[in-house]
């Protein structure tokens, strides 16, 4: 008996035995948009519903995000902005030597 996990991995490796590997996808499921942009599945769920990450793309019920959707969001988002208190309690003060001989 053959579970879902081994069709999706033959399918896997038809897919790219069928494509060149310097072709890159511009499509991805749920999982690989996650992954390409280092959050969790649930991460990138919550995006999607606040509207932060695009929604999918529907093909017979199979959700397909848009690889220049993607990165569009992902240009679209604020950069983090350091204030120089933010630096101040990040960083230590003096260096390993003159605090040893502090303490």
């Amino acid at each position: 008996m053959r579970t879902l996990a081994t069709n999706e991995s033959e399918r896997s490796v038809r897919r790219s035995a069928i494509l060149p590997t310097s072709l890159q996808p511009f499509g991805v499921t749920r999982e690989q948009a996650a992954a390409l942009l280092s959050i969790s599945p649930s991460l990138f769920d919550s995006a999607v519903e606040a509207g932060t990450m695009p929604q999918p793309r529907v093909l017979r019920g199979r959700n397909i995000w848009d690889i220049d959707e993607l990165w569009a969001s992902f240009r679209a988002l604020p950069h983090k902005v350091e204030t120089a208190s933010d630096l101040d309690e990040t960083q230590p003060q003096g260096n390993a030597f003159d605090n040893a001989k502090k303490g």
